[in-house]
């Protein structure tokens, strides 16, 4: 039950935190009247990688997943949820189903939380921003060209690239720690996130997705249900399928 307690209270400290950075940037970027506002594709990759910097290490007790993808990459891939650190006295975290289960609504929770946080810092942007494709923009992804089966496969290649490399950095000694997550989280998005706006965290999209449904925000429209089971099933399946090549490549 300490495990448990554990998973919960880290995952979603530090899934809160990478949305609460990851989702500022976005309203700082596009909202009405901010002082970053118009600060470019580049200036959005850059500030979520820093949100996985700072979330990775709020949460480092739990191995800082902050993603159903990561989770269901490790679970595939026959790893432990954490290893462990003799050295920091924390125990592993064994891959089992309840432990899974509440690294998944933990992230979902942290995502929510997160995505309050921000509609709570930009309230006044929030309030006079009056392009409800820029207010669902910050609390969610959308594709530049609507085509869900392309979508999807832009979601699955750039999860799998994610899981695989993460999982390949616990193999691989660097001492680069967080740095290397929030690196390769800014190459996905400069690289191959144009199309679908990189959601490659089915959490960092549902719980942002439901925030935008049930907050009071002026000029808000829909929250695009349609749409949104391309960042859920592309990036589970994309982890998954990293998690079974690492296994292979091991």
């Amino acid at each position: 039950m300490e495990a448990i307690g554990t998973i919960f209270l880290y995952e979603i400290a530090g899934t809160a935190m990478l949305l609460l950075l990851g989702g500022g940037v976005v309203a700082n970027n596009i909202l009405a009247r901010t002082k970053g506002y118009g600060g470019g594709w580049l200036m959005i990759n850059v500030g979520w990688g820093l949100g996985v910097f700072a979330g990775v290490y709020v949460a480092y007790k739990t191995g800082a997943h902050l993603n159903p993808a990561v989770t269901l990459g490790l679970l595939a891939n026959g790893s432990d949820m954490f290893p462990g650190n003799a050295e920091a006295g924390l125990a592993a975290i064994p891959g089992t189903i309840p432990n899974v289960l509440v690294y998944l609504l933990a992230q979902l929770i942290g995502a929510f939380i997160g995505a309050i946080l921000v509609w709570l810092a930009y309230k006044n942007h929030f309030d006079v921003e009056e392009d409800p494709g820029k207010i669902l923009g910050v609390f969610s992804t959308g594709p530049e060209i609507r085509n869900y089966g392309w979508n999807f496969v832009t979601e699955v290649i750039a999860t799998f690239v994610l899981v695989l490399v993460i999982i390949m950095f616990g193999a691989t000694p660097s001492g680069l720690g967080p740095l290397a997550a929030a690196l390769l989280v800014v190459s996905i998005g400069a690289s191959l996130g144009g199309p679908t706006g990189y959601a490659i965290n089915p959490a960092r999209d549902l719980g942002p997705r439901l925030a935008h449904a049930v907050l009071p925000i002026p000029h808000k429209r829909s929250s695009d249900w349609g749409y949104s089971w391309v960042p859920i099933v592309g990036p589970i399946i994309g982890g998954i399928l990293a998690g079974l090549v690492a296994k292979i490549l091991a």
